[in-house]
């Protein structure tokens, strides 16, 4: 689940009374698109939701899965995998399709990952995903916060998977070692779009950057994990392209969605992009050689992550440590685009 998951068409004004970017008055002359009728989910509230559900309302825990409104919350949570947002609730960057406020964050919370910890051990998950704001506010870029994160879960919960997101840290070797140091079980960094458009949806990345960092990080030992949104302005060739540069740079795993709009300030929906395109992308993806691929409309970069982690250990031969031999079992993926279409043609 990326933090985009959300669909927010409330009113285009800018957050904490700030002045609306010119970007964003420009983005706000466009109506939010009705979405095509593809681009739907189910609520099936299985025991295993219901009783995470309960625990979180009455613990008070915060995960982004509830508070980004995504839609595979009900399946993710039935399969006991959650993701927690890190290092507040604002960035010191703007990406045009990202529903996090652009400001000043708050001051370093260095309790946060004995409390995120706390969290996913009190849920009982068997992955979890940690993914937070950039903070160039910060000396280290909060390496230190993403790698004591995983530290604590890892000290809290031998059972549970941790995979990481994280920002570019500016391609600073020192501040990538510190977090790789960590030793999640997926490293991850998404890309997100193509090089034709990479600066005007995410100014303050860039996309050989960011390519750099998988490449550091699959060189360290670690799984790596990208993801690409769709309906920004990408062509199909270009998003063919994006994957051989992925798969180049040693990523090893790769989720594929579809923007949604969170509000009418973020950048518009170019195009829907049709679940056979997905299914497309996703045989490319294959025949490139990754080794775990989830594409779909509704797919999230932490969909199923703990099951994708699994594929790419096998498709490496690698041995996953018996702590974490559930994650090898066959679930469900519901929003994987051949499901879909299998769906949809069963509906007519």
């Amino acid at each position: 689940m990326s933090i985009e998951a959300r669909n927010d068409q409330g009113a285009g004004s800018a957050p904490q009374g700030r002045k609306l970017l010119r970007l964003e008055v420009r983005n706000a002359e466009t109506p939010i698109e009705r979405k095509p009728g593809w681009i739907k989910t189910r609520a099936k509230m299985g025991p295993e939701y219901t009783e995470l559900k309960g625990l979180v309302k009455r613990e008070g825990l915060h995960t982004v899965c509830e508070e980004a409104g995504c839609p595979n919350i009900y399946e993710c949570w039935e399969d006991r995998e959650a993701t927690f947002l890190i290092g507040g609730e604002q960035c010191t960057r703007r990406c045009d399709f990202c529903q996090i406020d652009t400001g000043k964050p708050a001051d370093l919370d260095r309790d946060e990952p004995r409390r995120v910890a706390e969290s996913v051990q009190q849920m009982g998950l068997r992955y979890s995903t940690i993914t937070g704001v950039a903070r160039d506010d910060l000396e280290d870029g909060g390496a230190w916060l993403y790698a004591e994160t995983v530290r604590r879960i890892h000290d809290a919960c031998q059972g549970t998977g941790v995979e990481l997101l994280i920002p570019d840290f500016n391609g600073v070797p020192k501040l990538l070692a510190e977090v790789f140091e960590s030793r999640p079980e997926v490293l991850a960094h998404n890309l997100e779009t193509v090089p034709r458009i990479f600066k005007r949806i995410r100014p303050a990345f860039r996309y050989q950057r960011s390519l750099d960092v998988i490449t550091a990080a699959r060189e360290d030992g670690l799984v790596t994990k990208s993801n690409l949104i769709l309906g920004m302005g990408e062509t199909p060739d270009e998003v063919t392209a994006a994957l051989q540069d992925l798969h180049e740079a040693g990523c090893d795993i790769i989720t594929i969605t579809q923007y949604l709009r969170p509000s009418p300030r973020h950048h518009p929906v170019e195009r829907w992009v049709k679940p056979e395109e997905f299914v497309e992308h996703s045989d490319t993806a294959r025949a490139l050689g990754f080794a775990g691929v989830m594409a779909g409309p509704l797919v999230r970069s932490s969909y199923r992550a703990g099951r994708l982690y699994a594929q790419a250990m096998a498709h490496h031969g690698r041995q996953i440590s018996p702590d974490l031999a559930h994650l090898a079992q066959e679930g469900s993926a519901s929003q994987e685009a051949s499901s879909l279409i299998s769906r949809l043609a069963s509906a007519r």
